[in-house]
């Protein structure tokens, strides 16, 4: 084991650390490996900033990296904001193990300097607490979430003053104070507990709670286009154990609609005890759901991860079974819904990433909407609403394939909450013309053509794996291809060396540089290479246009198998 490493792993066990860290660290000296994986490298910052696996070490989630993170990021705001002690911070958490203590150890770190700690009482999503900044005008915010990964994560997430996650540039220059933080153990107080209730009496730290719910509530409320008959449609409803739990309920009764919850599932539970993965991507999600909803003859079923930033829904088809929607079908069908019913004199821009399928550019061409692409990641859409405040441009609507989407700006992050007001509206509207969430999906693509994209994700986790994943992307990178699965490919954008090669011409990319490859075909169909920021996987995108359903599920199927058959000889 490299030198380095070995200082690192002495300076730990020197220290007084909590018990359970102790004891994890005395058997990890058991296992080389395990003992390597823990401490190698430092846990980074992500699309989703910090987000790793519970444990000792300096690449695991715990109190001292918690701690150490809080300080780094508190020196960045110390030289951003002249009044950072009056505006403070927000923090919030959501039903994750140690979530709390995380959120108690940050809170004590941040008031040590002499701010100012807003914190909710219990806990909160992450979309009100990209709120909770802007309406307390703090300087920034944390949110201690690792989102739809298994419960063996946990997450570390910050925010500037406008509610949105640091974009690359600014994140660099948190990260450097982070790096820069020496002594990471003299930052936890032995007992976290009293220090906080200290800091709760001296008034360094003020708790929040159903007071900014109803502000929140009040906003979301706006993102209701028209009236609808709203008593017509049964919703089954589940928050996977996570932060929904709070007041998702709730929001849709007072609204009318028809909401049966998930019972199993609307208690908070970091360990997702009725659940293979709280990701309401994933089908297995939606086992209890479907259940429920067959019972019930459910409309909809609706799902929200742990910290109800993403959401997930499942429509019936002509024989009556749910049939789980991809986050682009789901943003398409939203798209469309405001494109044709909700009007506004401004100029209306729609905003998605560069893995969003290409029919959101083919609705909103339609009706005359502005749409911009950027890099994957929900902060890069949330900096673009800061940039057109102001203006005669409004934000119209954003998302992103992974199931996240914002209809109004007063949150800069994916909001499920929105999303399924928007949602539950849209439902009602086509009920009423007979129709069902998934026939709506079909008249798109009869509209439109039909847009079919899928993800494959390569898991490959510790150092090994992310080696793997350096050694797959440099491979493409070295070795273009011409074509695949018989169709030319006819554009390459690296955006890690920011060059677009289109048709042999070199252009420059003037996105920011991502670790990202997408090739694009002839027909405009693509498949895009990409090492998630969030968890340890390579992610295969690739998005298909056909003339039926079944030759672009064709497409799909053999693009991603020539892929895969390149990777195996890699």
């Amino acid at each position: 084991m490299e030198q380095k490493i070995l200082e690192k792993i002495s300076l730990w066990d020197n220290q007084n650390l909590e018990a359970s860290l102790r004891e994890e660290l005395e058997n990890l000296k058991q296992d080389e490996k395990a003992l390597y994986d823990a401490f190698y490298t430092d846990i980074a910052f992500g699309t989703g900033g910090l987000r790793g696996i519970l444990g000792v070490g300096t690449n695991r989630m715990n109190i001292y990296v918690v701690a150490k993170t809080t300080q780094g990021f508190v020196n960045y705001m110390i030289e951003k904001y002249e009044n950072i002690k009056e505006m403070g911070v927000v923090i919030s958490y959501d039903c994750r193990k140690n979530s709390d203590v995380f959120s108690k150890v940050a809170a004590n770190v941040i008031a040590s300097n002499g701010i100012k700690v807003y914190i909710f009482d219990s806990l909160r999503s992450t979309p009100e607490l990209s709120f909770a900044v802007r309406h307390y005008k703090a300087a920034g915010g944390i949110m201690i979430t690792a989102s739809h990964n298994p419960p063996i994560y946990n997450g570390y997430k910050v925010y500037d003053h406008e509610g949105c996650q640091l974009v690359p540039e600014l994140a660099d220059l948190c990260i450097a104070k982070v790096n820069a933080v020496e002594n990471m153990f003299d930052l936890v107080e032995a007992n976290y507990e009293l220090a906080f209730n200290k800091n709760l009496a001296n008034g360094m730290i003020k708790v929040i709670g159903r007071e900014t719910d109803k502000e929140y509530i009040k906003l979301v409320n706006t993102v209701k286009v028209q009236d609808v008959k709203k008593d017509n449609i049964k919703l089954v409803y589940t928050p996977l154990h996570g932060t929904g739990t709070v007041f998702m309920k709730e929001l849709l009764e007072q609204n009318g609609y028809n909401i049966i919850p998930v019972e199993e599932q609307m208690v908070p539970d970091g360990n997702f005890s009725t659940l293979k993965s709280p990701n309401p991507e994933e089908a297995s999600a939606f086992e209890y759901a479907i259940n429920l909803g067959k019972k019930e003859n459910a409309d909809i079923l609706i799902a929200t991860d742990p910290d109800a930033d993403r959401m997930g829904i499942a429509a019936k088809n002509k024989e009556g079974e749910y049939v789980l929607l991809t986050g682009n079908q789901t943003g398409a069908i939203l798209l469309d819904y405001l494109a044709k019913y909700k009007h506004t004199e401004k100029q209306r821009v729609v905003y998605n990433t560069i893995v969003t399928s290409n029919l959101a550019k083919a609705i909103c061409e339609r009706h005359g909407i502005e749409l911009v692409q950027t890099l994957t990641g929900f902060k890069f859409i949330g900096e673009q609403a800061a940039l057109i405040e102001g203006t005669d441009k409004e934000f119209f609507f954003g998302y992103e394939e992974s199931y996240g989407y914002v209809i109004k700006d007063f949150v800069r992050d994916k909001d499920s909450f929105q999303a399924t007001l928007l949602l539950c509206e849209v439902a009602s509207f086509y009920k009423e013309q007979g129709k069902t969430l998934y026939d709506v999906l079909f008249d798109i693509f009869e509209e439109y053509g039909y847009y079919i994209e899928g993800v494959h994700n390569i898991s490959l986790v510790g150092a090994e794996g992310s080696a793997k994943i350096n050694q797959i992307m440099t491979h493409f990178q070295q070795n273009p291809l011409a074509s695949l699965a018989g169709k030319e490919i006819v554009t390459i954008e690296d955006y890690q060396d920011s060059i677009k090669i289109e048709r042999g011409v070199k252009k420059a990319l003037t996105l920011p540089k991502s670790f990202v490859l997408k090739y694009i075909f002839e027909d405009g169909g693509w498949f895009v290479l990409r090492p998630s920021g969030t968890e340890p996987k390579l992610k295969i995108y690739v998005a298909i246009k056909g003339n039926t359903l079944e030759e672009a599920n064709e497409l799909i199927k053999n693009v991603k198998a020539e892929v895969l058959a390149i990777i195996d000889q890699i």
